[in-house]
């Protein structure tokens, strides 16, 4: 009896990719986003309300629905969440403030700053939770972190330096001056907040806003007076 020649040749090779599996409507790289903004979320919650030290991986992923794998998949450890997390607050504010500062660069320069200022309160103010999380935890965690710390207010200082002077290349002088009052605005958010927490200040955002703009305008008329 003769073989089929048709039985022994193999299977033509298909030029199509597998189809990735998707399970309620995503793929695993979907999935594995997800996991991660739920494991972000969860740390700003649990960090807002029991600190960063009074919080361990395994309650961020219970409270995120994630197995520790997950996590581990992710983060290295619960610094590296919390670094993540600041990065990503952080660029939320800077693009806001950004975008704010665009649409008044034509008007005066007190009201520039007043809008900007306003801008970054309710950054962080409207959802409590990133004032806390930004200004009430960061400090004294680790070296990484406040490297980063260090980061965001040079950043801040380059920016009000921007909207302080037009000059392209300001000099060391005026930067360490925006520096230091970044330092000042940092120190009346954490003041601000400490008291929100305590119940000795009203917790209305235009009270912060108020602060700033105040303290900015005295150092922006000193700045001025001293340059004439």
């Amino acid at each position: 009896m003769t073989r089929s020649n048709s039985a022994a040749r193999p299977a033509p090779a298909s030029n199509q990719a597998p189809a990735r599996r998707r399970i309620r409507g995503l793929d695993a790289e979907q999935r594995s986003a997800q996991r991660r903004s739920q494991l972000l979320d969860s740390a700003t919650e649990l960090f807002a309300a029991q600190s960063f030290s009074g919080t361990s991986i395994e309650q961020i992923c219970q409270h995120a629905f994630v197995g520790t794998k997950g996590f581990y998949d992710h983060f290295d450890s619960k610094e590296a969440c919390y670094i993540a997390l600041l990065e990503q607050v952080t660029v939320q504010i800077q693009d806001r403030v950004a975008a704010v500062a665009a649409t008044v660069a034509d008007r005066p320069r007190p009201e520039r700053i007043a809008a900007v200022l306003a801008e970054f309160v309710h950054a962080i103010a409207d959802d409590r939770r990133l004032a806390k999380v930004t200004f009430g935890e960061a400090g004294g965690i680790s070296p990484t972190v406040e490297k980063q710390r260090r980061g965001n207010r040079r950043w801040a200082a380059a920016f009000l330096e921007r909207q302080w002077s037009d000059e392209p290349n300001p000099d060391r002088a005026s930067l360490a001056l925006a520096l230091a009052t970044v330092g000042g605005m940092f120190e009346l958010v954490a003041d601000w907040l400490h008291h929100h927490d305590d119940g000795g200040a009203p917790d209305a955002a235009d009270i912060l806003i108020g602060d700033l703009i105040r303290f900015v305008a005295v150092v922006d008329a000193g700045r001025a007076a001293s340059a004439s």
